[in-house]
């Protein structure tokens, strides 16, 4: 690497951190006066509210604008590259446009896998801070009379042929009433457990049950057997029983995996959903790569407009590039548009047009 590389390098760092920081402040005030009500209402302490819920909020803010922050910062600070003639300079003296980008991959390339290694593994736990504090103290607040924590009227099925219902779950104490499991075999009631009550063991990793009575069904006879404690292993757990709006951003990506397959047994309606979750934690890191050759290509030549015309197309692209991924989202979720593409057509389309600057570009 060269002295030119080393110092497009740390400007292109150097600015998109820059960048990171300032509009984390900004969101963090903006979020701060929005919740002002809802911080005052908890009576929660400024520390609280940092380990509670900030540690949570702002990877999970930083990562979703990740991409964007890159994109804008390359083409500022390449403008103002381009506006003291220093990237006519370095063309001139025999470097190609084709080199001149060395650095360029190598700055984005190693924010793609930053991000790409937050997605997998840290940012899951950051949005467990958030989500269940948002869960908790503001969306059941602001739901009305519907208790977000608690969910009635639960069934699904099982792994293994059987249906599984509570009348209710208690999320925050993991436990439900008017629990039964249901088991078929030749389209036949072979056996069926009900209980009272059902409780999460977090030490044994178990189910409690409380008041059960079992039916097993041979061919005319019938056994009841009655336990009033009973401790049982299924192949479901507390979060299985309750997944709101941020349970898929809290998965690991093995969790994640994990649960994609459970869903498509038991023919869960979320299984697009968790598909798109999952192709988009490849898919938002590589579009990092393709956004820098993007803003390298619009922000390198010298315009008469200056690094302000070039800022103002880089917004509408951002726009456009925001618009394009939730239209994706929409038509995965709700009609027949395969998740894998859904997550990856922002990707092929700015792709293209990533191409045709470049070329542009070089001419």
């Amino acid at each position: 690497m060269k002295k030119i590389d080393s110092y497009i390098l740390k400007k292109f760092l150097t600015t998109f951190f820059f960048c990171l920081l300032l509009f984390t402040a900004i969101v963090v005030v903006v979020d701060i006066s929005e919740k002002t009500e809802d911080f005052v209402r908890i009576k929660f302490s400024f520390w609280q509210l940092v380990t509670n819920y900030y540690i949570g909020f702002i990877p999970h803010i930083d990562a979703m604008l990740f991409p964007l922050f890159v994109f804008i910062s390359v083409i500022f600070f390449t403008s103002r590259m381009a506006d003291r003639s220093e990237v006519v300079a370095i063309l001139s003296s025999g470097v190609s446009y084709r080199r001149f980008l060395f650095p360029y991959w190598i700055g984005s390339i190693f924010l793609a896998l930053l991000l790409w290694v937050g997605y997998q593994y840290t940012l899951p736990k950051a949005n467990k801070i958030w989500g269940d504090f948002l869960t908790r103290y503001i969306d059941s607040q602001n739901s009305g009379s519907v208790d977000l924590n608690r969910p009635a009227n639960i069934y699904f099925k099982g792994a293994d042929n059987s249906y599984i219902g509570l009348r209710s779950y208690d999320a925050i104490y993991r436990n439900g009433s008017t629990f039964f499991v249901q088991q078929f075999a030749d389209n036949k009631l072979k056996y069926d457990l009900r209980a009272q009550s059902i409780s999460w063991d977090t030490i044994k990793k178990q189910w409690t049950l409380n008041q059960v009575v079992e039916h097993y069904f041979t061919g005319e006879k019938e056994r009841i057997v009655r336990t009033s404690v009973m401790k049982k292993k299924y192949d479901f757990k507390p979060e299985d029983l309750h997944s709101d709006d941020y349970f898929k951003d809290r998965l690991t990506s093995s969790e994640l995996n994990s649960y994609i397959n459970k869903s498509r047994l038991s023919g869960s309606e979320i299984v697009k959903s968790l598909l798109l979750e999952k192709y988009n934690r490849d898919a938002i890191p590589a579009s990092i790569i393709i956004l820098t050759i993007i803003a390298v290509s619009l922000a390198s030549r010298k315009t008469r407009g200056g690094s302000g015309l070039n800022l103002g197309v880089g917004v509408i692209l951002s726009v456009l590039y925001v618009l394009s991924s939730r239209f994706s989202v929409v038509f995965a979720e709700k009609g027949n548009f395969t998740p894998w593409l859904a997550a990856w057509t922002p990707n092929i389309i700015f792709g293209a047009l990533a191409y045709y600057l470049y070329k542009r570009a070089m001419r």
